[in-house]
């Protein structure tokens, strides 16, 4: 028996062994996320007080679009992303090492843990 949705099951939670945490909050059915295809993503970004960095949801914003695989992202989103299905929604939380390290980046403290919420609207397989 599932009960996904009513806060008895909190999804399919991976911890990597570099730090990375995955949970599938939603598992898509469709097309999944290989390297090199180009995805399209909506996402959340906080630090884990919740204070939220960026979002691709914020006012003037809009999907954002990447190379996965390619180092074109942060590594934890590299990682974190790859095998996701269209439709589905995940969870990164991402440790300093995968994410800025210990310089930071503009608001994002350094040796800060990244969590992230993604969406994925679709991939373009090449």
């Amino acid at each position: 028996m599932l009960f996904v949705g009513m806060g008895c099951n909190k999804g399919n939670t991976e911890e990597m062994g570099n730090g990375l945490i995955i949970e599938d909050l939603v598992v898509g059915e469709g097309a999944e996320a290989q390297d090199y295809n180009k995805v399209v993503v909506n996402y959340t970004g906080s630090l884990e007080d919740g204070s939220v960095f960026d979002s691709s949801l914020n006012p003037g914003r809009g999907p954002f679009t990447f190379t996965l695989g390619v180092g074109s992202v942060i590594k934890g989103w590299d990682l974190g992303v790859k095998g996701m299905k269209v439709g589905g929604k995940r969870k990164l939380t991402i440790p300093p090492e995968l994410g800025y390290g210990d310089q930071g980046a503009s608001v994002i403290p350094p040796g800060a843990t990244l969590i992230f919420e993604v969406d994925l609207l679709e991939v373009e397989v090449y």
